[in-house]
């Protein structure tokens, strides 16, 4: 990890302890363990999937409700023609490098990145600079040895050529990274091999639709292309007023060359996409930008990262806009909702910044892209791309399949045009086209105006023409005077016709989950072994701890009235009854992350009233039930902070053991 990394308390933040802890409260674990677990796959436990849940439910208040987005719940299985279209097929992949003689596969851009790292931190230690050591697998750390060569200076000018080739490598092409390796003489560092050249390698998981095997699919990279599909009806229920939103959460699938980090790198994953349609003539404004025009983004702009640098600009998005360094309103609008999301979960906001994608590394939809970035023991990790995907999907699927598309709105003027038609006789076409008569007519539609006027001179000397339908099998079809007809035609244009562009938010849920476990973890002061997990009261997986002091027949009562008041409010409890000190149940339930602990003692048996402990101050109050009830509600509804509680309800001076 980099030594500049600590805690929210500004402590060296141990990775090892931290993952100790997320195996010991059960938060996630490798899946199939009894199997010998599967690299890339995990199960949550139930700390991990509540967070996920109460994270999941603020992103749908925070989008779809506040944004008055459509929620879909599209299909996983997609058909082979639709990502084929869409440019999965062709484009959906990675650079791998193989080790010729171990068989090892090797993510390019990963390997040429652990190497260069890895020699730079040799530099550091030649040096006498400080290094913080990374926590290893133990088994890695055992074969990586065989490489070690003891560290080694590097001459000035090289480690500035390599600090530089880190910070502008996610704009490098496979042939760029090929020409790296070669080099830098970038080797395998499990086994210090030179590595093949760097190959394309598709990361979608291929299956197939019924048992015939004749109908190839994929499980979904994403959840887009089922909103694009879809795009009609969504037009349809939002009264075809633009702009308009639809919003899916649901599981894509990656077939990751070499799955790592944990939930950072993993082959299936929830993700909650956003597909914002616009008008490509109102300039992507936002109706809502002058409510967000103030307020600051750290913004990491391409043109700084090919320098070499990697410090983001604190600047507003209103300034970012009119600049053009973010190219329209509405993406700027979505770069700040992003933001306050994560403040609102409890992200470290020092920890967090919008980086835009270089140019060769910016997805082949993509007429804009910024990725929000979170600091982790990892390093910076993409975990929402916020991309301007301009017109490109709607248009390709218009194009294969014949659907349209498009928005119709009746036009201020309407106006006269001439032109020439091609008219399908569809009865007389059907029986010969069959399945393609679609894509036929679609392209029919596309012809250019001069073409078709050619195609009408052929059809009068020849009685036949051929017509250029690239999606069909030879890219061309014949069409005979029976089926078409061209003629110049003169009509009144009422209507206005366009293709919408979209700008895609699109969040990795479990690489949010991971910064943000990371971010709230910290131990107390003068004990490393009293972790706490400083969850938001509105986003902890559990909200309240139930003590009772000790173990006695005469608390059964009260315990009983007060879970049945805690369900009545529907806050998520833990009821700890082992026989340890109230000392240590409290300092193993903050490592879950329980916020506040409601505390049944002997008074309580008297009267008057229960404790309520809060997690990360552990100071407490004395009340009446209904009154800390109430001050809980309103803190896991954001409503009210624990400060604010403090003022108004009796301290009460508790000992911890």
């Amino acid at each position: 990890m980099a030594s500049e990394y600590k805690t929210i308390k500004g402590q060296e933040f141990d990775r090892a302890a931290f993952e100790s802890l997320l195996r010991r409260k059960v938060f996630l674990w490798q899946s199939f363990e009894p199997y010998g677990a599967v690299k890339g796959l995990f199960d949550y436990g139930p700390p991990l999937e509540n967070l996920e849940a109460e994270v999941i439910n603020i992103w749908r208040d925070h989008f779809i409700r506040h944004e008055k987005m459509m929620a879909l719940k599209c299909s996983m299985l997609t058909p082979y023609e639709v990502l084929k279209t869409s440019g999965h097929v062709e484009k959906f992949a990675d650079f791998m490098c193989k080790d010729p003689k171990t068989g090892e596969i090797l993510r390019s851009d990963h390997l040429i990145k652990d190497v260069i790292e890895a020699r730079l931190k040799s530099d550091k230690e030649a040096r006498g600079e400080k290094v913080e050591e990374a926590e290893e697998d133990p088994k890695r750390k055992k074969k990586q040895a065989k490489a070690a060569k003891g560290a080694v200076k590097l001459d000035d000018a090289v480690r500035k050529e390599y600090e530089h080739l880190l910070a502008t490598l996610d704009d490098c092409t496979g042939d760029d990274m090929g020409a790296l390796i070669k080099k830098h003489d970038i080797r395998n560092p499990t086994s210090g091999n030179e590595v093949e050249p760097p190959v394309s390698v598709n990361l979608m998981f291929q299956t197939q639709i019924g048992a015939t095997g004749k109908e190839p699919a994929f499980l979904r990279p994403e959840t887009a292309q089922g909103q694009f599909l879809s795009f009609q009806k969504l037009l349809e229920f939002s009264d075809n007023q633009l702009p308009m939103a639809s919003a899916c959460i649901g599981y894509s699938f990656r077939n990751e060359l070499s799955p790592r980090s944990g939930l950072i790198r993993v082959r299936e994953f929830l993700m909650a996409e956003v597909e914002h349609f616009v008008d490509p003539e109102s300039g992507k404004k936002h109706p809502k930008f002058a409510t967000v025009r103030d307020v600051k983004l750290p913004l990491l702009d391409r043109k700084t990262q090919s320098a070499g640098n990697t410090t983001p600009t604190v600047t507003s998005v209103g300034e970012a806009v009119d600049s053009k360094l973010v190219d329209n309103e509405t993406l700027g609008y979505f770069l700040v909702r992003i933001m306050l999301f994560m403040q609102k979960i409890g992200i470290d906001m020092n920890k967090l910044r919008f980086r835009q994608h270089m140019a060769n590394e910016m997805a082949h939809y993509a007429a804009d892209c910024w990725d929000c970035e979170l600091l982790s023991s990892y390093g910076w990790i993409e975990c929402v791309g916020c991309a301007d995907r301009s017109a490109y999907d709607l248009s390709v699927h218009e194009k294969a399949t014949g659907t349209f598309l498009k928005v119709r709105e009746p036009l201020k003027e309407p106006y006269k045009v001439e032109e020439w038609q091609a008219n399908l006789d569809k009865k007389k076409s059907g029986p010969k086209l069959k399945k393609d008569q679609a894509k036929v007519e679609a392209a029919l539609k596309g012809l250019s105006q001069e073409f078709k006027e050619k195609l009408s001179v052929t059809m009068e000397k020849e009685g036949k023409v051929e017509v250029p339908v690239p999606e069909m099998e030879g890219g061309k079809v014949e069409l005979d005077k029976d089926i078409v007809s061209f003629s110049k035609e003169t009509r009144m244009e009422t209507m206005r016709e366009y293709t919408p562009n979209v700008i895609e938010p699109s969040f990795g849920v479990g690489r949010i989950l991971y910064s943000l476990m990371e971010h709230v973890y910290w131990t107390r002061e003068g004990d490393a072994a009293r972790s706490v997990m400083s969850f938001k009261p509105t986003t902890a997986p559990i909200k309240v701890l139930v003590v009772p002091l000790q173990k006695d027949t005469r608390f059964a009562p009260l315990l009983q009235a007060l879970e049945a008041k805690l369900d009545d409010d529907q806050l998520s409890f833990k009821v700890d009854q082992s026989g340890v000190s109230i000392g240590k149940r409290y300092s193993r339930n903050d490592e879950l992350g329980i916020p506040f602990g409601i505390t049944v003692d002997y008074e309580s048996l008297e009267g008057k009233g229960f404790t309520l402990r809060d997690r990360d101050s552990t100071k407490q109050v004395r009340a009446s039930i209904d009154e800390i009830l109430e001050a809980v509600v309103k803190m896991c509804k954001g409503k009210e902070t624990w400060e604010d509680v403090a003022k108004r309800l009796p301290a009460f001076e508790g000992k911890e053991e």
